[in-house]
């Protein structure tokens, strides 16, 4: 299996994976994300055409592409999915959707993999990001990195009592401690990551289970409005 993996929910990265066999873990060929959160349009062709050359991979020799659906801002999420569709469409291969949350959450358990905390049961977590206008975008998983609960939006306040993981940790850690939610300082900066992204839709192929769509969860409006003269007729 290779495959393109994109995520604009926060900043733009892309990734190209690769996995030999069912029995072995996913590889990262080649990869790039940016640190700003406002550049995606600019940054994310030229960047996935570097990184395919890096890769000597020609994006016909794909098996698919995933993209990060959120949630996330509307405009990031607009361009990381019109991205991955048009080039899907282009090469001819498959496009299907991940939620963007469970890129970090693939990040937590493959630390706790690695340390064995897994084994020595560590329980349900959350990861948040930030949302913006004061809330977070977020989702509950169990130990074994099943989703429960999510995507949802809202205060650091409506959050479960759990481990905490993710840039929304860091960005409110205060108000989610005093609710019971424990930030982890390793994950406090976090946010979606498209090798991630990737490697946890292997893992989920790999089940035989199906991908969501491409399309965008955005959770709530458009900070966007209509002007007030275009809504109605014209003044005369």
């Amino acid at each position: 299996m290779l495959i393109l993996a994109i995520d604009t929910s926060a900043a733009a990265s892309a990734a190209v994976l690769s996995q030999p066999s069912t029995d072995r873990p996913s590889e990262v060929l080649a990869s790039f994300e940016t640190t700003e959160t406002n550049t995606h349009s600019e940054v994310l062709a030229p960047g996935i055409d570097s990184l395919l050359t890096e890769a000597g991979i020609a994006g016909t020799e794909l098996d698919g592409i995933v993209v990060g659906v959120g949630p996330g801002p509307f405009t990031g999420l607009r361009v990381g999915i019109a991205t991955a569709r048009t080039l899907g469409f282009v090469w001819g291969i498959p496009v299907h959707g991940v939620m963007s949350l469970d890129a970090i959450a693939w990040d937590v358990m493959s630390e706790r993999e690695r340390g064995g905390r897994a084994a020595a049961g560590d329980g349900e977590f959350c990861v948040a990001i930030d949302a913006r206008r004061k809330e977070l975008y977020w989702a509950r998983y169990t130990a074994a990195g099943e989703l429960v609960d999510g995507p949802q939006v809202g205060t650091a306040e409506t959050l479960p009592a759990l481990p905490m993981h993710g840039a929304g940790a860091g960005l409110y850690a205060e108000r989610l401690e005093a609710v019971g939610a424990r930030g982890d300082p390793g994950f406090a900066e976090r946010r979606p990551a498209a090798a991630s992204l990737g490697a946890w839709a292997i893992r989920v192929l790999g089940r035989g289970q199906e991908l969501l769509s491409t399309t965008p969860l955005y959770l709530r409006e458009s900070d966007a409005k209509v002007p007030r003269q275009m809504k109605g007729t014209p003044a005369s």
